[in-house]
Parts: C-alpha cells; sequence; structure tokens
C-alpha cells in the first residue's frame, strides 16, 4: 500500500506540470489566433499594403508565438532553453532531411512574398492549375477555382513552376475568331464585326481594335477580332461579343459555315 502511495505520489508533480502545459497550449493557441488576425486586420487596412503581405505577417507571427509557447511548455517540464538549443542543434541535420520539403515551402514562401508574382484577389495559373489567390502563407498557396474548388499548392512547387498572373495588369485584349462563307463579302463582315463590338462600352478605344482576315480554311474564310478591355471584364464582355456578333451577322446575311456530309449511293 505504502508502494502505491509512494507510486502516486512521484507521478503527482508529473500530472501537475501536464496540466500546466495543458493551459499553457490552449492559452498560447488562443492568443496566436488573436494577434495574428489583429495583425491581419491592422495590415490590410492600410491602403500602401496590400492584402498578400498581410496574410504573410500574420502567419509568421502566429508560428512565432506557437514556438515560445512551445519553449515555455518544455520549460515546465524542466528543460531548459540553454538545453533546448544544444539539443536542437544537434538534431539540426535530421530535422533538416527529415523536413526538406517543409523548409524548402518555408522559403519558396519567402521568395513569393519578395517578388510578389501574385497577390491575393488576382487569378493566376501556378504549374497548369488555374484559380484566384485567396491565400498565401508560410508553406502554401491556396487558389480557388471558377467553379468553387479549393486547390492547395505547397509554396515550393508553386515557386518552382511556370507562373501565368491573367490579373497582373489592368487590361486585357480580347481575341475571336469568326469564319464565314467564301461567297460573302468579307469587308462587310470585318465591318460588322468593328461595329458591334464598339457598340460594347467595355471596349476600349485606346489601344484600338481591329478586325482582319486571318486565315483561308477548308469551307471558312477566319476573320479574327482583337479588341481591349479592362481585365474584369475580359471574360463576360469575349462572351457577349461572341453572341452579339452572331446575331449581327443573321441579321445582315453574313453566313457561318458548318460541317456537312454528303452521301454517295453506288448503283450496282
Amino acid at each position: 500500500m505504502e508502494a502505491i502511495v509512494e507510486s502516486a505520489q512521484g507521478f503527482a508533480p508529473l500530472i501537475v506540470s501536464a496540466v500546466k502545459a495543458l493551459v499553457v497550449l490552449a492559452i498560447g493557441w488562443m492568443v496566436a489566433g488573436s494577434v495574428s488576425r489583429m495583425v491581419r486586420n491592422r495590415v490590410n487596412k492600410t491602403p500602401e499594403i496590400d492584402q498578400t503581405l498581410g496574410n504573410f505577417a500574420a502567419s509568421i507571427v502566429r508560428w512565432v508565438i506557437l514556438l515560445m509557447v512551445l519553449v515555455a511548455i518544455l520549460g515546465i517540464f524542466g528543460i531548459e532553453a540553454t538545453s533546448l538549443v544544444a539539443m536542437l542543434g544537434a538534431a539540426t541535420l535530421a530535422i533538416g532531411l527529415a523536413m526538406q520539403g517543409t523548409l524548402s515551402d518555408l522559403a519558396a514562401g519567402f521568395m513569393l512574398i519578395l517578388f510578389r508574382p501574385y497577390k491575393i484577389g488576382q487569378y493566376v495559373d501556378v504549374g497548369g492549375t488555374a484559380g484566384t489567390v485567396v491565400d498565401l502563407n508560410l508553406f502554401v498557396t491556396e487558389l480557388v477555382t471558377p467553379d468553387n474548388v479549393q486547390i492547395i499548392i505547397p509554396n515550393g512547387q508553386a515557386w518552382g513552376s511556370i507562373i501565368t498572373n491573367f490579373s497582373a495588369h489592368d487590361t486585357r485584349r480580347v481575341d475571336v475568331v469568326f469564319g464565314i462563307d467564301y461567297g460573302d463579302d468579307a469587308e462587310k463582315a470585318k465591318k460588322i464585326i468593328i461595329d458591334t463590338a464598339y457598340a460594347d462600352e467595355r471596349v476600349l478605344r485606346d489601344p484600338e481594335g481591329w478586325a482582319r482576315v486571318t486565315n483561308l480554311g477548308d469551307s471558312s474564310v477566319d476573320i479574327t477580332m482583337r479588341v481591349w478591355c479592362k481585365a474584369e471584364d475580359y471574360w463576360e464582355l469575349k462572351f457577349a461579343l461572341t453572341q452579339a456578333i452572331k446575331e449581327a451577322f443573321d441579321k445582315d446575311g453574313i453566313s457561318i459555315p458548318y460541317p456537312h456530309t454528303v452521301e454517295i449511293k453506288r448503283e450496282a
């Protein structure tokens, strides 16, 4: 009985330390989240600083606080900071080998923030995956596709891939190809295309747009239209002009050829 009591007394300090550690962890976790949100909100309210930097700074603050919490928890269990530094120094090589991918993502995250090939809110293609950037933190980039699918890309892969930023510039060029019949008047069709395009207020007058014959196909004369618009109007304008010009062709007697199948019967 005495052995059991002594054993219980021996575990008591450990239990107390464990409870203290849990309390510190819970408080530290809440503080890290609160301070991180405060930093994000404060930075994002500054007009001179873009939202991408705010999210990244908040991520750094959160991880730094959590690291301090870890040191405090180890201190509760009697592991001094100097001993912790010595342990980490001895395990540096092993940790580096085991976390090559994570450390690579961390370094790539700093490179993405430094050079900023994309920002939050921009529509990009990263290594063949396209979507709107909704978050960029220490380790990953988060995209949302037009059909509302979440895509998580490790920063190491993002930094090492070809990045196409569709929102980097204020304007974009809308290219649409229309095929007309060989018997139709190409000059008339070009005028219809340009007049219809400039009837839409979203089409910019500078740079000036144009419509030209760009290909003589097997069954059609292809006319390419190129006009400019604001980047945010690109898709809606492209869809609208495609329909509007098709309707204008129908109204003015310009035909759009389509494949025909000819059946030949051979009689014996």
